[in-house]
């Protein structure tokens, strides 16, 4: 059972592109691997003029297929050090295109078996797909990966080559190119369990920052809810650590089943909790007090605890001129917010819309009541 989850979550991880890309540059990761990508290309450019017009190589003196793979090495590498890291749509299809090229240029060579080699190619970019991108992409790559395994194998078969051969040949280069979505599986699970709390089995504060963008670019409204647990301290010191963690325990199970699928719901620090989900700033209010309702109903066998709860709501569709605030901002907002409350005496709900109200809105806007 929990292995067939852990197999759909790596198959449905959406895999946050631009968190990746931004995580990378914050660390100054990017601009090395850039280079090592280029120099990728780079190598293969050389490899191409190196075996042109050898026995080894594609028939000619070059030939069209050494010309192209010469040509496309060179094109890769520019790429990769002139140009910025690529968008993710962008970053598809040079993977996709690179793969395509790799099959068809080694299928061109007259050493059936040098050129069967080159299958090997495919596991580099198998292996960038693996981080970069979802399974769903790498499935896809590796669907094409057996394909090429298999025309390399016929080709040696049906060009002199002994059966065993191409089947030893099949084996081998099926066994590389298979690899890397165990390798893929294994670095979600580790990069899952980076972005969880393991009290609570919630996202962390890394794992909100890496789904709220994401919530964020799918829907139009988004309202963010901060809750701190009030006066938790006191539970602690009255009944100890352990009960003050089966509270925290209940706090995010009631938080999780009540949210809904479509929230985000993370535990950000000691006793306090972030739920994130498409509500439209009319209904903010509303659904924060009955999470609110929903922390403060009475246990079972525990201490009950109040929340103080700080809401930012940002909708578009009041105002569509209205510029989209940012993740740190919705968060920052919705943190004050809750500060008020705590210091209102908690157990209350204080919102901070975004959206500016009728009277701030551009002239002309189609929601102006004006």
């Amino acid at each position: 059972m929990n292995d067939g989850r852990t197999l759909r979550a790596w198959w449905q991880d959406p895999v946050d592109y631009r968190w990746l890309v931004r995580t990378l540059a914050a660390r100054s990761a990017l601009v090395p691997l850039k280079i090592l990508i280029g120099l990728a290309g780079a190598g293969i450019a050389v490899m191409g003029a190196v075996i042109a017009g050898t026995p080894v190589g594609p028939p000619g003196h070059p030939g069209i297929a050494s010309t192209v793979g010469v040509l496309s090495g060179t094109l890769w590498a520019a790429r990769w050090w002139l140009l910025p890291w690529p968008s993710k749509t962008e970053s598809l299809v040079l993977i996709a295109c690179a793969d395509v090229l790799f099959t068809v240029e080694f299928l061109q060579l007259q050493d059936r078996l040098f050129g069967a080699m080159g299958t090997v190619l495919l596991l580099g970019t198998g292996s960038y797909l693996s981080f970069f991108h979802s399974a769903r992409a790498l499935a896809l790559h590796s669907a094409w990966s057996l394909l090429s395994v298999v025309l390399f194998s016929v080709r040696i078969a049906t060009g002199g080559g002994s059966v065993q051969l191409a089947v030893a040949v099949a084996l081998l280069l099926a066994s590389v190119v298979s690899a890397v979505p165990a390798f893929q599986l294994l670095y979600s699970l580790l990069r899952t369990e980076s972005l969880s709390d393991p009290l609570t089995d919630l996202l962390n504060r890394r794992g909100l920052e890496n789904r709220l963008p994401q919530l964020m670019d799918r829907n139009r409204a988004i309202c963010v809810m901060c809750f701190d647990l009030d006066r938790f301290k006191r539970v602690n010191d009255t009944w100890g650590h352990r009960i003050g963690d089966i509270v925290l325990m209940r706090t995010a199970r009631r938080l999780r089943d009540a949210a809904g699928e479509s929230a985000v719901v993370a535990r950000t620090g000691g006793e306090e909790f972030v739920v994130a989900a498409p509500i439209a700033a009319a209904a903010a209010r509303r659904e924060a007090e009955r999470l609110c309702q929903v922390i403060a109903a009475p246990p079972e066998t525990t201490v009950a605890v109040t929340a103080s709860v700080g809401v930012a709501v940002f909708d578009a569709s009041i105002c569509p001129r209205c510029p989209c605030p940012t993740p740190d901002r919705l968060l920052q907002s919705a943190d004050a917010a809750m500060y008020r409350a705590k210091q209102s005496g908690g157990n209350l709900v204080v919102v901070d819309e975004l959206t500016p109200p009728p009277d701030h809105r551009h002239p002309g806007d189609p929601h102006d009541s004006r």
